[in-house]
């Protein structure tokens, strides 16, 4: 039985980040995940500023794009009706979850993490702080951290599920080529394309990612949403193979583990509920938790890893309440038409949502600035219902 002060399970950016921080602070680490890298996963992959400042402040060194993976152009849609194009947006960064996850792993592994990619989980014990893998392997822990995405096998052995099923979001996509390539056009952004959700176009030197991505309860015809986007585009969606991937909408864990236990990135549910972002969450909770894990070690007290790890995550929880108190606005259906009109009429609105995808601004610096607006959208929102009262 191999002893190891820190598993992490799942090597995407919340485990790998996770791995290699520990790793690099001198702890004995074991990453493992199901999969071996590269792998594909659904994600349609832009980086925020937010997520590029993580990476460096963990990795130590910027994360690398070719100059062509810059974006600075967004075209805003609202149901397919243009709202804006912003040609001087802050720069968002296109990859492929292909290439950044192996890069990511790579470093952990280099930094001295154990490699056990391409082996599943088969049992696990956490009151023993012990695991077994699917091949037999038994493996000891002094913290496990689980970053096995938003159907976490971690999370569902602590909680009898990986999630809430009223709360869970859920995303298709596609790599759409060959006509649809055009590595040159602007990011799109077709706010309503879903039900409390969105639909995107990002465009990438080998292919457009496409796809639609929004909470799972209030769209049970999700398919047919991604099919219709994909005809409004032009897109035979037969083309391409369809992912599918359930998304934690900012439908984030308070207590985000038991024990010496932790969960990170989507396993916590920390995806914004707005943007949909959750690279830069992943890799700042992975390695949050990996700190954790590190001070409660070196105290000899693991179980004090939770702890630590729910104090370093309360302004990332902040943000993302706030980011759901502020979500009707942008997507309850009877504001629909009112936001539309602002959005539309607003080029700071616009520029404020680029702001915050990019992570150049939390939502506390505008939350107060949407609250003085409020009025106005609901005298609007009024206003609408009274006029098609009218006409009927």
């Amino acid at each position: 039985m191999d002893r190891y002060d820190v598993i992490v399970i799942g090597a995407g950016p919340a485990g790998g980040a996770a791995a290699y921080w520990a790793a690099q602070a001198g702890l004995r680490v074991a990453l493992i995940d199901r999969k071996t890298f590269p792998r594909d996963k659904l994600c349609g992959g832009l980086i925020t500023g937010r997520a590029r400042r993580h990476y460096a402040e963990i990795f130590g060194h910027e994360m690398p794009f070719e100059a062509g993976d810059r974006k600075t152009e967004v075209d805003f849609r609202f149901r397919g009706r243009p709202v804006g194009l912003i040609r001087d947006a802050p720069a968002l960064c296109a990859t492929m979850r292909w290439d950044l996850d192996a890069m990511i792993c790579a470093q952990a592994i280099a930094a001295g993490a154990a490699d056990f990619t391409g082996r599943g989980v088969a049992a696990l014990a956490p009151e023993a702080q012990r695991l077994t893998l699917e091949d037999g392997r038994s493996l000891t822990f002094g913290v496990l951290i689980g970053a096995d995405g938003a159907n976490s096998q971690v999370a569902r052995h602590l909680f009898g599920e990986s999630f809430e099923r009223a709360r869970i979001g859920f995303g298709l996509e596609i790599e759409a080529g060959g006509r649809h390539l055009c590595p040159d056009a602007p990011i799109r952004i077709d706010l309503a394309a879903v039900n409390w959700g969105y639909g995107w176009v990002f465009p990438k030197r080998r292919t457009t990612t496409v796809g639609v991505g929004g909470v799972l309860a209030r769209n049970p015809q999700i398919k047919r949403a991604m099919a219709d986007y994909c005809a409004m585009l032009g897109i035979d969606p037969a083309e391409a193979r369809v992912k599918g991937q359930f998304l934690p909408f900012g439908a984030f864990r308070k207590v985000p583990g038991k024990g010496a236990v932790l969960l990170a990135g989507d396993a916590a549910g920390l995806v914004d509920p707005i943007t949909g972002e959750g690279i830069g969450y992943a890799m700042k909770s992975g390695q949050l938790a990996a700190q954790a894990a590190h001070d409660a070690l070196s105290r000899g007290q693991p179980h004090r890893a939770l702890g630590l790890y729910r104090r370093a995550l309360r302004p990332h929880h902040r943000a993302l309440r706030m980011a759901r108190a502020i979500r009707p606005l942008i997507f309850l259906p009877r504001l629909e038409p009112a936001f539309e009109r602002a959005f539309r009429r607003s080029t700071t609105l616009r520029h404020q949502y680029l702001r915050l995808m990019a992570g150049e601004v939390e939502y506390g610096d505008i939350l107060w600035r949407l609250v003085l607006r409020l009025p106005r959208l609901a005298w609007l929102t009024l206003r609408g219902d009274a006029a098609h009262k009218a006409g009927h």
